[in-house]
């Protein structure tokens, strides 16, 4: 039996995104926000761990649109009406570089799906300090390991945000489609 993970709807993310056109940072079958956006990945290949887990959950594999890194996107200040990613954040050694990149990109909204650290495999690792978030990116961390740098609770991530200076408009936690993450709309308008 598959996992029918595409067939729950967020009432928080189609808010926000419904009649937009945005771009979806790492988006998958098993996860289908059904958004109009260009999938972005950095893996384009069809037979990755991450496609397979979409067939074994799925039943089917989201294709890619746009091969790049998730934090150096190839397109204009405000190219898009938003930049939306589901559990993806979380996969950056530097997510700063990633909000203000995906800011940058983004016309009206960035709207982001994160795992809660108590509500997932994470549960018993520290929280990330924001100074170590800003101290990563004061020095550029980089790195192609694949796994959660950052864990967060609603209220670290909106510290974070608060840091930096971005605007959220809207959050809700526990999220409203599978429930074991939290979600931010924030304002890529100013």
């Amino acid at each position: 039996m598959l996992w029918s993970l595409e067939q729950r709807d967020s009432a928080f993310v189609h808010r926000y995104l419904d009649g937009l056109s945005g771009i979806e940072i790492g988006g998958s079958a098993h996860n289908d926000f059904r958004l109009q956006a260009l999938n972005v990945d950095v893996h384009g290949d069809m037979d990755t761990i991450y496609k397979e887990e979409e067939w074994r959950l799925a039943g089917r594999k989201r294709k890619v649109d746009v091969v790049v890194a998730g934090d150096d996107l190839p397109f204009a200040d405000d190219a898009f009406d938003f930049v939306f990613a589901s559990h993806v954040i979380e996969h950056f050694p530097d997510p700063v570089r990633a909000l203000q990149e995906w800011i940058r990109v983004a016309r009206k909204y960035v709207v982001l799906v994160i795992p809660h650290r108590d509500r997932t495999f994470d549960h018993e690792r520290e929280l990330t300090p924001v100074d170590e978030l800003l101290r990563r990116h004061e020095q550029a961390l980089s790195s192609t390991e694949d796994k959660h740098w950052s864990v967060w609770t609603l209220e670290s991530f909106l510290e974070l945000c608060d840091r930096l200076g971005l605007v959220v408009t809207d959050s809700v936690d526990p999220d409203d489609k599978v429930g074991n993450g939290f979600m931010v709309a924030i304002d890529a308008s100013r």
